[in-house]
This record gives C-alpha cells, sequence and structure tokens, in this order.
C-alpha cells in the first residue's frame, strides 16, 4: 500500500483528507483557517486557480494579479505553514482574521511572508478578502550570485541580464 503524502498546509493529515478536496472544490473550507491552509497548499501545488477563486470578488477588493501569483507558487520552494493566530473565523462567524507566516525560498534567499489576513463568508462560502503584510528580514541561501555570473535560472545568460534585473 501506497504512504499517503502529509498535506503541505502543517495540518499533519494526508492531502487527499486535507486540503485537496477544498481546493478541487468537493468541498468548501469550513473555517478561515481551513481556507488559509488550503491557500498555502494551492501555492505549493501551483493551483492558480484556487488562489484566485477563493479571493473574494467586490469593487472594493482589487483584481489578483495571475501572472504575478503563478511567477510566485512556480519560482518558489515552499517551507511550510506557521498559523500564529486566529480570531473568529469559524463555522458560525461570517468574518475571520488569520495571522500566518509562509516559509519559502525564491532566488536563493530565504523568505517569510508574514501576513495578517482577512476573511469573510459570503452565501456560506469563506474567501480571502484582504490581507496586511509585515515586514521581515530576508536570509540568502548559498553563495551570493555576482551580476556577470551565469545565471543559476539556466538561461544562458548573465545573471544581470537575466533574473538578476
Amino acid at each position: 500500500m501506497a504512504e499517503k503524502k502529509l498535506c503541505p498546509c502543517g495540518s499533519g493529515k494526508a492531502y487527499d483528507e486535507c486540503c485537496e478536496p477544498i481546493i478541487k472544490g468537493k468541498v468548501k473550507a469550513a473555517t478561515a483557517e481551513a481556507l488559509m491552509r488550503a491557500r498555502y497548499s494551492a501555492y505549493e501545488k501551483q493551483e492558480i486557480d484556487f488562489i484566485i477563486n477563493s479571493c473574494e470578488k467586490s469593487e472594493e477588493v482589487a483584481e489578483i494579479d495571475r501572472q504575478a501569483t503563478e511567477d510566485w507558487a512556480k519560482n518558489s520552494t515552499w517551507h511550510g505553514l506557521k498559523i500564529i493566530n486566529t480570531e473568529k473565523g469559524t463555522e458560525k462567524d461570517d468574518e475571520g482574521v488569520v495571522e500566518f507566516e509562509a516559509t519559502y525560498t525564491r532566488k536563493q534567499i530565504r523568505d517569510v511572508h508574514h501576513e495578517t489576513g482577512y476573511f469573510k463568508k459570503v452565501n456560506g462560502e469563506w474567501f480571502y478578502s484582504a490581507g496586511q503584510i509585515k515586514t521581515t528580514t530576508v536570509v540568502r541561501e548559498g553563495d551570493k550570485i555576482g551580476r556577470n555570473d551565469p545565471c543559476p535560472c539556466g538561461s544562458g545568460k548573465k545573471y544581470k541580464k537575466c533574473c538578476g534585473r
């Protein structure tokens, strides 16, 4: 019997029993935290449609940049999600707050996306509404790349003419 893969969200549950049913639309997230966990897993699994579709759609909320979201998801190595705090966001609430940290590496720089996310329930379904990002210290992983070194992405160009712009 094949071993089940753990969910990227850090719940300790199998992916197919945790975030996958939410991402695939088989079930709705029961809480704001469950939606936050599914959104993190969607970044790691590069499920861009879910990330976009789980955002609140209203005139007050700006359109999400699909290309930037896809680039961030695909060009990052995701290391884990840490839920720091939740306020409301239960099955009985219509609004919730989830403070979290998502750790990732992109362009050899390990970073922590620390955010307080605001969630709203519309017609019984949770949506990400807005977020307040908290700044963190960025730590480089690996050797520093010189401007004239070959780009580590494999393009064959110099770093300064490729990803170093």
